[in-house]
């Protein structure tokens, strides 16, 4: 228990430590929110990996997805790599970083609104953020419970405060950068604590090979007659695997949180390095969770799943460790947990006070006031997602939980094409924004508040998820084609920035 202690202040002193060394970089709104543009290929990379994977992903999705696909779930994990970060950085990182700063935006409704000229646009966009990125934030919490309780046997709500206030800490202090160089130190514990968590658990049962042998020996006929189908090759259920990857893959290239991390990359190499960095980070880190949680069913002699929930999976499979690697493992959850946690508070309060109070009722707010004003709202949404997460820990309240589900296929089915399309496409309409972030998030509230009246494809919120962000790469064009064009003027200023002439060395462009 001293150990584990030691390790926990050890943590938290280097992560508050970091917040206050970054108080230059969070002077202004610019430096408050994007670290100035200038955050490297290394800090940026792992900073989008993080934001990335949390505890929902480590202990909820792995241990759930790995009990439904056995083995095949470590596609969720490739799936995250590939399109999730691979090609989110080949599609969206260079232009996103190029036309956001053309257009002086710091948020994604702020690029919305400059992008078409239309304060209506930016509002609707954040109001949106904010009503889906709060139960969100508060699913981080998810988890944690069951190992804190585990790993030092106190009460969660302990956990949640002290994770808050120390998260509050070091954002508040040092801003984007902070959370930039924070995200580094916590990404390199996920990676070294997933590999020796992995390695731990399969020795437990005898080995790689062993422990797929006894994976193949698994029957459960609810879900299949087919023998050894867990360690299969697609699983049981190889449609509803492929719902999954696209929700938890393809949602990145629409999550505010996710997308601002292109608008702060410094140069073109750094985007180049970042992709490959990320890609590795999310193979390892992702692809270990999944390939871990695919285990879960050799443990549950020690699991019931009926009365306890998924939650309880990963959990019981780490339960043996050795006092040194539980607490490692408490580190790595907090690790993802924390990065998560402080890149959508960044988020949410910069939409609130740019895009929200100076566009309506604080017109005249100077950029001091409001990295003042981010500051307070970063404490306020950490305190609103820490008394969700308390209610629901000592309520159950099952509605919180729905609505924590949904977040993040309404965000991604929100803006996912409207965002795509504005940084390739002259032809997207206003229009067409409006009516795929209209269907994205009252698709995903229809589920959450009519579910039993969907057709059965659509009742489960990832299917639903996965099908608003794929309609909606048809709905922006369909709509752009029958509605008003936008101003000529307004698109080739947009674009004109891909069109400015650089100069660079030969080594990264042959001349002529």
């Amino acid at each position: 228990m001293v150990l584990k202690i030691i390790m926990l202040i050890a943590f938290f002193a280097v992560m508050v430590g970091v917040g206050f060394y970054c108080r230059s970089h969070a002077t202004d709104v610019n430096g408050f929110v994007l670290g100035g543009r200038s955050v490297g290929p290394w800090l940026t990379a792992f900073a989008y990996g993080t934001s990335y994977f949390s505890a929902v992903i480590f202990v909820g999705y792995a241990g759930q997805f790995g009990w439904k696909f056995g083995i095949a779930s470590t596609w969720i994990g490739i799936g995250n790599a590939v399109i999730g970060s691979l090609l989110a950085w080949a599609v969206l990182g260079r232009r996103t970083r190029i036309m956001t700063q053309h257009l002086n935006s710091a948020t994604m409704p702020q690029f919305f609104g400059e992008r078409f000229n239309s304060s209506a646009l930016k509002i609707g966009a954040s109001v949106i953020v904010f009503i889906f990125l709060i139960p969100y934030t508060a699913s981080l919490y998810n988890g944690l419970s069951r190992l804190f309780g585990m790993a030092f046997n106190i009460d969660y709500s302990v956990c949640i405060i002290l994770m808050s206030v120390l998260t509050a800490v070091y954002v508040i202090a040092g801003g984007y950068m902070a959370t930039a160089i924070n995200d580094f130190i916590q990404g390199i514990i996920m990676i070294f604590g997933i590999v020796i968590v992995i390695a731990a658990v399969l020795i437990s049962k005898g080995g790689f090979i062993e422990a797929l042998n006894g994976l193949a020996a698994v029957t459960d006929e609810t879900v299949s007659t087919t023998p050894g189908v867990f360690n299969s090759f697609f699983g049981p259920d190889p449609l509803s695997l492929l719902f999954v990857v696209i929700l938890t893959s393809l949602g990145t290239w629409g999550l505010p949180q996710m997308v601002q991390k292109f608008y702060a990359i410094k140069s073109e190499s750094d985007i180049k390095k970042g992709m490959i960095i990320s890609t590795f980070f999310a193979i390892v880190v992702a692809g270990g969770c999944y390939f871990l949680g695919g285990f879960g069913r050799l443990f549950s002699d020690q699991v019931d799943v009926a009365a306890n929930g998924f939650d309880s999976i990963i959990p019981a499979m780490l339960s043996n460790l050795s006092p040194l690697l539980l607490g490692l493992v408490v580190i790595l959850v907090l690790s993802a947990s924390m990065s998560t946690l402080s890149s959508l508070v960044i988020a949410s309060s910069s939409t609130l006070t740019i895009d929200f109070l100076k566009n309506t009722f604080a017109k005249k707010m100077t950029d001091k006031q409001q990295v003042v004003v981010i500051r307070g709202l970063v404490i306020v949404f950490i305190a609103i997602s820490a008394v969700i997460a308390l209610i629901q820990y000592k309520s159950s309240v099952t509605f919180i939980a729905q609505l924590m589900g949904i977040s993040w296929g309404a965000l991604a089915g929100a803006f996912l094409a409207p965002f795509m399309y504005s940084l390739y496409w002259k032809k997207t309409t206003k229009a067409s924004c409006w009516v795929c972030f209209l269907f994205g998030s009252l698709l995903m509230i229809g589920n959450m508040l009519f579910r039993s009246s969907y057709p059965a494809i659509l009742q489960s919120p990832i299917n639903c998820g996965a099908i608003a962000m794929l309609a909606g790469l048809v709905i922006v064009p369909v709509v752009s084609l029958f509605t008003p064009k936008p101003e000529s003027e307004l698109v080739e200023n947009a674009f004109s920035c891909y069109e400015k002439t650089t100069t660079v060395k030969q080594k990264t462009a042959l001349g002529e």
